[in-house]
């Protein structure tokens, strides 16, 4: 289960499938240097995105 306080380069390393959900969201994490200290939560916090909304769809990817 990704949770908020998961590094968002953690989460796209082990599940690549949420890189779509990442874009879905406006966010690039993956050309972001800073996504390898970043927290999800901390992420959706700076780019005024919907956390419990991001973290569904994030699970949903991974079928959790």
């Amino acid at each position: 289960m990704i949770t908020k306080d998961m590094i968002i380069s953690d989460i796209i390393s082990q599940y690549p499938e949420t890189l779509p959900v990442f874009r879905e969201f406006n966010l690039d994490c993956c050309e972001c240097q800073i996504a390898d200290i970043e927290t999800v939560g901390h992420g959706a916090g700076v780019h005024h995105i919907a956390l419990e909304e991001l973290l569904t769809s994030l699970n949903d990817a991974v079928g959790d």
